[in-house]
């Protein structure tokens, strides 16, 4: 799938680092560093701006690596980008570990994943049908 991109940074356009890769690396764009304290949240610019097909989403993910080993995420993981979305890709990062971070420019903060959707239609109704779960919520799928 050909997918249009602007890269306004100065690094190179996200890739596939192996062949069954899901996700493509976001690289932070900054003029400077910047401090993310322990429990503060910003957003990283990446410099990248992209034109998505229609019933076709970019999903901005954490970094594993980064998260286990730092205890930086994206705040609201999966963040999505919808395909009328023209503006500059960006990355809410939260510090969850005790510790001061420094986001470089360059570093590679986040994943993009690309995927299909479908878009769904209401059809109203009075009752649902019946199943074995019925309306036991969260965790009453687990072992009793």
């Amino acid at each position: 799938m050909k997918i249009k991109i602007i890269n306004k940074s100065n690094h190179d356009l996200p890739n596939y680092e192996t062949n069954a890769s899901a996700g493509m690396d976001l690289r932070a764009n900054l003029d400077s560093p910047i401090l993310l304290k322990p429990l503060e949240r910003t957003i990283i610019k990446t410099g990248l701006f992209i034109e998505l097909p229609v019933c076709i989403e970019a999903q901005v993910r954490p970094r594993s690596g980064l998260a286990a080993k730092k205890g930086i995420t994206v705040l609201n993981a999966p963040g999505t980008i919808d395909a009328d979305y023209r503006g500059e890709i960006g990355v809410i990062l939260v510090n969850l570990s005790n510790e001061d971070f420094t986001i470089e420019n360059g570093e590679r903060i986040a994943q993009l994943v690309i995927a299909k959707h479908e878009r769904a239609d209401w059809n109203e109704v009075g009752v649902l049908s019946e199943t074995d779960r019925g309306e036991g919520g969260f965790g009453s799928t687990g072992v009793k």
